[in-house]
């Protein structure tokens, strides 16, 4: 895992959005895992910035997550939340362009896997993106998630509820959702996680420098050759090695070992 120490939320974004757009100019026909939570949010925006001349046309996409019961026209889906921030501005094709559905009215562990086996059939993620939720979930692989497990049907903890109950009205806070399994991330060849804020500070120490445990999902990231994390100040206010992951990042920015894919 490298780590990358940036003074504020912005500087988050733009690094990230550097890494993102390298990926897009490197391989025009690449295959994102997007993440719909508030911190990639600052990102989309960058690389949809007709200043910066990307183009993701041939692009594929893959959502990472989404509740169980809300349709894409729900305002707090986080498809729609995806189609408004990127996939829309960005003009990827509809062809392209791979959600997962809330209101999945089949047998929904025959609709997981089928959503496996389009991810398969596009040649595998070339880059997942990931926030970080408070309890350390990534996706919606919440605590005491399988570090093997793929896209699944989930519970959603209390503490998640908590946290997405001011977008919801009280008595629709979503209880359960779907989400590609910590396997699925682990597959792919690049992993870029975003977290920035004092909120964020514990699970990302537990994340970086703990045990890897079900009890932090998030942790599974220690066992991927090639995660970035990228972070604030505030959110990374928790580690005891900040300043050596500055220094070696440092290095690896000079020398193109975290620009390169």
């Amino acid at each position: 895992m490298r780590v990358l120490i940036e003074p504020n939320g912005p500087s988050v974004a733009e690094r990230a959005a550097s890494l993102v757009g390298a990926l897009a100019l490197s391989k025009p026909d690449c295959v994102i895992g997007l993440a719909a939570g508030a911190t990639p949010l600052a990102m989309y925006a960058r690389l949809t910035d007709p200043a910066r001349s990307l183009d993701f046309s041939r692009a594929t996409i893959f959502g990472l997550d989404e509740y169980l019961g809300l349709g894409e026209e729900h305002p707090a889906s986080c498809a729609l939340t995806l189609r408004q921030h990127f996939i829309d501005k960005a003009g990827i094709p509809p062809s392209r362009v791979h959600l997962l559905d809330g209101r999945a009215a089949e047998d929904l562990p025959a609709y997981c896997a089928a959503y496996e086996e389009r991810i398969a059939a596009a040649g595998g993620l070339d880059l997942q993106i990931l926030g970080l939720g408070v309890n350390g979930h990534i996706g919606f692989n919440e605590p005491g998630s399988g570090l093997a497990c793929r896209t699944r049907l989930v519970g959603l903890r209390r503490s998640t509820r908590r946290t997405n109950a001011p977008i919801f009205a009280p008595a629709e806070v979503p209880k359960a959702a779907l989400t590609t399994g910590i396997g699925t991330i682990l597959a792919a060849r690049r992993i870029l996680l975003l977290a920035t804020g004092p909120a964020k500070a514990e699970a990302v120490a537990k994340m970086i420098e703990g045990p890897v445990s079900a009890v932090i999902p998030a942790s599974a990231l220690q066992l991927h050759p090639d995660a970035v994390v990228i972070l604030d100040e505030a959110a990374a206010a928790g580690l005891a090695l900040a300043e050596d992951y500055r220094d070696e990042a440092e290095i690896l920015l000079q020398r193109g070992g975290i620009a390169a894919l």
